[in-house]
């Protein structure tokens, strides 16, 4: 198919991507953490078309977007912990798994009897899901398994010709995906780390905490209840290979045992080493969030088989940008 490009700005084609998404088409939107690919969440048909255009695992839940709480009573049984958490948090990049209504399809959901809900707070976002009319339903805008996209470029070079239409709305200010907090069960329980952190949640709900292995090992549920949590995830076509603080002086090591390959360092400002790649991600965990997966298309692109890669400090933060890079490395860790 051809698809459609336009601009944020574009009022009246905002209108015709929520046209698009009724009659059950794909469009790619920007929002404030990765760019999303939408469908019509209610319409099991257009919601399956997601999963063919990404080669996406089917048992791998999908996200509803929407832009009230009325939205969210429509496709949910929400409970008092999230209309606490949608008070504090909403809109903005939080998603909160609830019991679903009966009127959201199983495929949206993997089987699961609870659905994943989100209001982003991205204006250009806001305005499509307004303009559909309906909840959409939308991972992020890329071939499965590779790096999430945060510009329309890069959800051009996986996604053109698969789908209706692509809103260029610029760079995502955030660059990793929303946090994904379970309510669904007596323990609040955060599923994927994000922007909004464990110690912020608790200030809400001070019971709340982290599912296990989330930032430092494969442990985690075998029935994914959220997206990000079983399959591979981030994964550039280039060999990463993390480095925690403690594994940094393997560094080197590691530059002489890949000589013949072209490797790419990826650390924090202002660190040194021998090798002719050096690339920066920044001071912290948040400028790392914002660049860590528009730089590792980059290295694609570059033609780099080796990415050897410093990790973040560990803040709740560093955490959920740990997260990612364990995924993208598949674990492959030097401590």
């Amino acid at each position: 198919m051809d698809t459609i490009y336009i601009k944020a700005e574009d009022i009246k084609g905002i209108q015709k991507g929520g046209e698009i998404l009724q009659k059950g088409g794909l469009v790619a939107f920007p929002t404030e953490t990765v760019y999303g690919l939408g469908a019509n969440g209610l319409d099991e048909t257009a919601v399956k078309e997601i999963y063919v255009a990404k080669g996406r695992p089917s048992d791998n839940p999908l996200i509803l977007h929407i832009t009230s709480m009325e939205d969210a009573e429509k496709i949910a049984y929400l409970n008092d912990n999230a209309i606490k958490m949608a008070g504090v948090f909403w809109p903005g990049p939080l998603t909160m798994v609830l019991p679903k209504k009966d009127i959201v399809p199983k495929v949206v959901t993997g089987g699961l009897s609870t659905v994943a809900i989100r209001m982003p707070s991205n204006d250009t976002a806001r305005n499509l899901i307004s303009c559909a009319g309906v909840p959409v339903a939308a991972p992020s805008a890329n071939t499965s398994g590779k790096p999430s996209p945060t510009d329309a470029d890069a959800v051009k070079q996986d996604l053109d010709g698969k789908i209706h239409m692509i809103i260029d709305g610029g760079q995502c200010h955030i660059g990793i995906e929303s946090t994904v907090l379970d309510l669904s069960g007596e323990v609040p329980m955060i599923l994927r780390p994000g922007e909004i952190t464990l110690d912020m949640i608790k200030k809400v709900l001070p019971t709340c905490e982290m599912e296990p292995g989330l930032c430092d090992s494969e442990k985690t549920s075998k029935v994914p209840k959220c997206p990000g949590m079983k399959y591979k995830h981030y994964s550039p076509d280039a060999q990463v290979i993390v480095f925690e603080e403690s594994g940094k002086g393997k560094i080197t090591e590691y530059i002489e045992k890949y000589k013949d390959k072209k490797v790419a360092v990826y650390c924090k400002n202002g660190e040194t080493y021998p090798a002719e790649n050096v690339f920066y991600w920044g001071e912290n965990a948040h400028h790392m969030a914002r660049k860590l997966f528009s730089d590792l298309r980059n290295f694609d692109k570059s033609g780099f088989e080796i990415v050897l890669c410093v990790c973040p400090e560990m803040s709740q933060m560093g955490q959920s940008v740990r997260n990612r890079l364990y995924k993208s490395a598949g674990y492959n860790i030097v401590k």
